[in-house]
């Protein structure tokens, strides 16, 4: 088993300087669980105290049941893939891959064995007697991940492996990454910053921010019932739009008061948030939660955003628009292509209230909707 456990973990550089505060995470056994966040979040910075690379300040870290604080790095049974490569320049493809088990005193049959093994696994066979000058950027990093494969290590770590390639590369290597996975098997913690990467790769996803763990679930679980709105905004290309205003009822319904437009609530929000009438909130509405049209679940009157399109991006099957109302001026609706619409002309987009979200104001405000959702069900 190679389960990896971190338990109230927290990194201070230097200043005081909190990087990551008490984080408990327990990552299953062949699991693939991807840390995204912004810049700074301290991602990077847990996968390198799990690697040994930086001491941890206080908690605990457990690999395969054993606990590796003071073990070091290459003591550790892990295996790391940077987003340099860290390739030799002097050395074949082959002699990189071989190069750790060389130093481990292998004998020379079964690093054979190992480096042509995972050269077939990444297709990069006829590639073993280049050096790193040679190849692509895509090349360099397949060999990068079968150095870290020829270890055969309790798990994988990947540090913002894909950030060097061209967007359909990268779209490449995400897909050879899974494939692999599921072939090896092998316990994998994966960082990046990209929320698209993560939402493609990751078994669960780990959501960070000013080094705190703000959302860990699967992929779906974290985009349709995100738990605040931070995670809300942070999950979701393009992201979710934020309209701040106050719940109203009148004639025993309740609305979302935007200043120059109303919509109605859906029943089962109206009634998780009937405590919270005359309170003032923020509308989260994902693009792709609009629609021009007024079929389907985009029907009725109750729902309507009256906006001004800025700006038309066409998306071939889908187009953004890029739309304002007095109070909100920058919202994106992902809607079906219109052959009709243009900036500067004026449209009513329906809502699909169903899928809305509500939150407290401010940036890390809850998720009120998912927040009366649990406490109900309970």
């Amino acid at each position: 088993m190679a389960d990896v456990i971190l338990s109230q973990v927290t990194k201070v550089f230097p200043g005081d300087v909190v990087a990551v505060k008490d984080m408990s995470l327990h990552i299953h056994d062949e699991e693939f669980v991807v840390l995204v966040g912004p810049s700074g979040c301290g991602k990077s910075t847990t996968l390198r105290m799990v690697a040994g690379l930086e001491e941890v300040t206080e908690g605990e870290i457990q690999i395969a049941g054993r606990v590796v604080n003071d073990v070091p790095p290459k003591d550790r049974d892990i295996a790391m893939v940077f987003q340099n490569y860290a390739l030799y320049p002097h050395m074949t493809v082959y002699k990189n891959m071989a190069f750790a088990l060389r130093l481990r005193k292998y004998p020379k049959k079964e690093i054979e064995r190992r480096v042509h093994e995972a050269a077939a696994v990444l297709n990069i066979e006829e590639l073993l007697q280049r050096k790193p000058k040679a190849l692509s950027g895509g090349q360099r990093q397949r060999v990068a991940v079968g150095r870290a494969i020829v270890r055969q290590p309790a798990a994988f770590l990947f540090d913002e492996p894909l950030s060097n390639l061209d967007a359909k590369l990268r779209v490449e290597m995400r897909a050879e990454l899974k494939r692999l996975h599921r072939q090896l098997q092998t316990t994998t913690i994966y960082v990046t910053h990209d929320q698209e990467e993560a939402m493609t790769l990751g078994d669960r996803i780990v959501v960070m921010k000013d080094g705190l763990v703000q959302q860990c679930g699967g992929p779906l679980e974290v985009y349709h019932a995100p738990v605040n709105r931070f995670v809300a905004g942070f999950v979701g290309t393009p992201p979710m739009n934020f309209l701040e205003g106050t719940l109203v009822a009148d004639d025993g319904r309740s609305f979302f008061d935007g200043g120059t437009f109303r919509i109605r609530l859906c029943e089962e929000h109206a009634r998780a948030l009937g405590g919270r009438i005359g309170q003032q909130v923020v509308l989260g509405i994902r693009p792709e939660a609009m629609g021009v049209g007024t079929h389907g679940r985009f029907a009725g009157e109750d729902n309507v955003l009256p906006v001004q399109i800025s700006v038309v991006e066409p998306l071939g099957e889908k187009m953004d628009l890029y739309v304002a109302t007095p109070k909100h001026p920058s919202l994106v609706a992902r809607v079906d292509a219109q052959r009709d619409l243009e900036a500067g002309q004026q449209i009513r987009l329906h809502v699909d209230m169903n899928r809305v979200h509500v939150f407290e104001p401010g940036e890390g405000g809850l998720n009120l909707t998912v927040q009366t959702a649990a406490a109900g069900a309970e």
